[in-house]
Order: structure tokens, then sequence, then C-alpha cells
């Protein structure tokens, strides 16, 4: 039967902390962080099948690491397979790194170091994670490198019977005797293998210019997740992804965002999550240059200079006709040839 790894008489103020410790002696350990000053909620169950395990989950955003320290201290020896049900997760290992959504999976091995971000949302992330062990899988570990850490649609093929194999397991699993429940347990990591195999095969046949926009999706999402990082440029990003820093802006010529040079969008997104949290009533009280800080400018000088560039106000100034409602957009994106994103409403 599916037994509660979150009881309900966890208090609100001890909910995180038992999250992680749980999860850490349940699935494997992990060191987990939220952001400060927010409200962790969570819950999470688990259905033995056997040697595999179901587990599910619904969390608030957070960070979950797995470090080589983490890793000798212990270690399942598992693969995991994971169907995010509602929500949105930038998880990296391997060299690899995507960012997932409702309907698709992500695979990952136990045994290598990881690093998930669940991304704030209008909801919770829930996800549905297969837990079996590696050596259950007959496929060469070099097949499967490759996969880890990478977007398994989820909608077709061997992928959807999986997923809605998972969806009567959720459903109807309570009801099962324990040898029912190891039977299911060997098909579903059968169908785990059999959508791992299709997806191993099909990576190595993509065309050059799928391959590519791929990798830019990677690329882009490690951007994404790193803002913050002061020390996040150019040469950073290449050397995460395992490519020269003349691929990295070759990958940015030759794609959709072609108009911005690696430098120049790391720089916009930087801006445009500051535009968004100086329009926060939730973070108004905020120093402006806290808000900098969050988003990788450590001077406020540079920030200001920059901000006023691409949005013809100052960050402060924004900040007041933002919250007064006297701001209205001019173009979706700042600028970067010197002339105001923005003005004043009528």
């Amino acid at each position: 039967m599916w037994f509660s790894l979150l009881p309900e008489a966890v208090r609100a103020s001890e909910r995180f902390d038992w999250f992680n410790d749980t999860v850490s002696q349940a699935v494997m350990p992990t060191v987990m962080s939220v952001e400060p000053f927010t409200e962790f909620r969570a819950e999470a169950a688990m259905l033995d099948l056997g040697a595999p395990r179901v587990a599910r989950f619904a969390f608030s955003p957070l960070r979950s690491r797995r470090t080589p320290a983490l890793i000798r201290r212990g270690d399942p020896e598992q693969y995991q397979l994971a169907l995010i049900r509602g929500g949105a997760a930038v998880l990296s290992q391997e060299g690899n790194e995507s960012r997932i959504g409702a309907g698709e999976f992500v695979f990952w091995d136990t045994s290598r170091p990881s690093d998930t971000r669940i991304l704030p949302g209008p909801g919770p992330v829930r996800l549905t994670m297969l837990q079996f062990p590696r050596a259950a899988l007959s496929l060469p570990g070099r097949r499967l490198e490759r996969l880890l850490a990478a977007r398994l649609p989820g909608g077709r093929g061997v992928a959807a019977v999986l997923a809605s194999f998972l969806d009567g397991l959720e459903a109807h699993g309570d009801t099962c005797g324990a040898a029912e429940l190891s039977r299911l347990g060997t098909v579903a990591v059968e169908l785990a293998g059999a959508l791992l195999a299709q997806q191993a095969d099909g990576v190595g046949r993509l065309p050059a210019e799928i391959r590519a926009r791929v990798l830019l999706d990677r690329v882009r999402a490690f951007i994404e997740d790193n803002l913050g990082d002061p020390q996040l440029t150019p040469g950073v990003v290449a050397a995460r992804h395992n490519i020269s820093l003349r691929t990295l802006h070759q990958l940015f010529r030759t794609q959709e965002v072609q108009t911005d040079t690696v430098h120049a969008w790391i720089r916009r997104r930087r801006l445009e999550r500051c535009r968004e949290d100086l329009a926060s009533t939730r973070l108004h009280t905020y120093p402006v240059q806290v808000i900098a800080d969050r988003w990788g400018f450590s001077s406020a000088t540079v920030f200001s200079r920059t901000f006023r560039r691409a949005y013809g106000v100052t960050p402060t100034e924004y900040r007041g006709m933002s919250l007064v409602g006297t701001l209205a957009p001019k173009v979706e994106d700042p600028r970067t040839d010197g002339t105001s994103a923005w003005v004043p409403a009528s």
C-alpha cells in the first residue's frame, strides 16, 4: 500500500527540515535549500514494488544537490525516472542539462552528482518517480549517459504507455497484494527500459540542426538557472557544456536568438528578472541593490547605468512608476541600442 513520507502532524515550521531528512533517508541523501521567507509545502508517498519503488511528490520550489560527498555517504545505486505532472524543473548531470515541464520524463543516476532546481510557478511541482536498481537494466551504461538529465517527451509511444501505467499504479496500487505488486514492478522496469532504449537510439540519429537546438535549450536553461551568479560569463557557460567559446557564440548566431550575443543574452535576462522584482508589490520593501545582487549585478553603479540605458528610467524611478500604475510597456524586451523600452502611461 502507499505510505506517506510526510505526516500531516508535522508543523509548518518544521515541514522543510522533515521533508529534507525523510527524502534523504527514503530516496537518497541530498542537500536542499529554499528561497528565504518562503512558506514550504510538501506531500510525499511511496509504493513498494519489490526491488523497484514508485514515489509521488508535490512540493514548493527548492534546489536539491547531490554531491560526491553525499554519494559516498549513501548511494542506493539506482536509476530514477520521473514523470513531471505539473510545474517545471531544471536538472543537470554529467554535463547535460534540461528544463522539464508537465507531461515529460527525466532520467538520472543516483551514483553521479546532480543539481535540480524546482522552478516557481502558479502551483507546486508534482511528479511521479520510478526508482529501480541500476543492475535491472540490460542497456550498457554508455548508451544511457547521454540520456542523463535529458528531457524525454511523454505523450506518445512507449512513453505514453508508461505514463498510463504509472497513472494506474497511483490509482489502484494500494488494492494489490505483495505478489501482484512485485509483478507490476517487473513490468514498470521493462517499460522504463523500453523507453530508455528507444530514446538512446533516437538521440544518435537526430539531424545536426535539431541537436544544435537541443543544445541551445540546455544552454539557455543553464543561464536562466544561474543568473544570480555574478561570475556567470560566456566562458563559464561554454565550459559547463563541454564546448568551445567559439562554438557557443556560433550556436547563438545560428539560432533564433541571433540578435543577441551570449553576453547580451545574459545581461538582458538579468535585467528582465530585476524589472519583474522591482514591479512586485511583494518585494517593494527590498532595497534596489538587494534585487540587483540577487540577479548577478554586484555593482550598484553598473546596474543603475545598465538599467537606465535599457529602460530609459533608473531602477528607483521604474519601481515608483510601476507601483503606482504610471508605467506602460512600449516593447516587451529591453533595447540594446540605447533607446527607451518603457514610457510613462498617458
